[in-house]
């Protein structure tokens, strides 16, 4: 079984509440029941497999360097991509493309338009780094490992959530949910998974807490988490935030953290001075 199905197995599994078990001969499987098998492996990469835009046969074991380096169908991108050509085709079209690209005769001011709309993606992504690093100038600043377990509902049709224990950060005790598809009643069903959460301030406090936050992939695991910067502040009568969404690449991403036994990530938590 490929890693992809296999990830996939064991997501589905957690979304039904069911042991995973093989296809084939449904013997239970999970990740410390199964290992590699090097000899099949090996055999496997002398396999032909097809590519995937020239749709001929290779061997498993040359088939990444040929899609990347060699096949002359590989999906390819303008060298006037900077200056805003959008022009993506196979790779034996790109000399012709380049050719007769347009973009290197626009005028200045065609250029300065297709410039400005660039610079606005670069800055968005700017202002996300400027500001955690204004955060981290903060005076009160907060970390730690969390870690998500896996729990179901008491609905007639259970549910599938996420929570961590209770943790302490900024001297305060908080709790982290999470969800999966916002709690759809059959995300097993559904190919698009997400994962949404929600940070609870379980402490009693004096005065409003306004607070700034944002999870990030924790050490010991390797999903894709593009950090998003979170604001609200906490009250003894506003004490959760709204569900957002964690920021996970795509499905297959979110597949890998279904998988896993539990979700590692890291909080930070930024108390904002008055």
């Amino acid at each position: 079984m490929c890693a992809g199905c296999f990830i996939h197995l064991l997501a589905d599994s957690r979304l039904k509440e069911e042991q995973a078990t093989c296809p084939n001969c449904r013997c239970e499987i999970s990740k410390n029941l199964c290992c590699r098998n090097l000899a099949v492996e090996k055999a496997v990469s002398e396999l032909p497999a097809e590519c995937t835009f020239c749709l001929k046969q290779f061997p498993r074991s040359s088939l990444e360097r040929h899609q990347k380096e060699e096949c002359q169908d590989r999906v390819t991108q303008c060298k006037y991509k900077r200056i805003g050509c959008p022009w993506q085709g196979p790779f034996h079209e790109l000399p012709a493309h380049e050719g007769e690209c347009s973009h290197p005769t626009k005028t200045g001011t065609e250029l300065m338009a297709i410039l400005g709309e660039m610079d606005q993606s670069h800055r968005r992504d700017m202002q996300l780094y400027n500001s955690i690093f204004s955060l981290l100038c903060y005076e009160k600043i907060g970390f730690t490992e969390v870690q998500f377990r896996p729990y179901r509902t008491d609905d007639f049709i259970t549910r599938l959530y996420y929570e961590t224990p209770r943790f302490t950060v900024l001297n305060q005790t908080w709790v982290l949910k999470a969800r999966v598809n916002d709690s759809e009643r059959n995300p097993n069903l559904s190919c698009k998974r997400t994962l949404s959460f929600q940070l609870i301030l379980k402490s009693k406090v004096n005065s409003a807490l306004e607070c700034s936050f944002l999870l990030l992939k924790g050490p010991y695991d390797d999903v894709r988490i593009k950090p998003v910067i979170h604001h609200h502040s906490f009250s003894n009568d506003a004490n959760e935030t709204d569900y957002v969404p964690l920021p996970i690449s795509d499905s297959v991403e979110c597949n890998k953290v279904l998988a896993a036994k539990n979700i590692n990530l890291r909080l930070f938590i930024f108390q904002v001075q008055k």
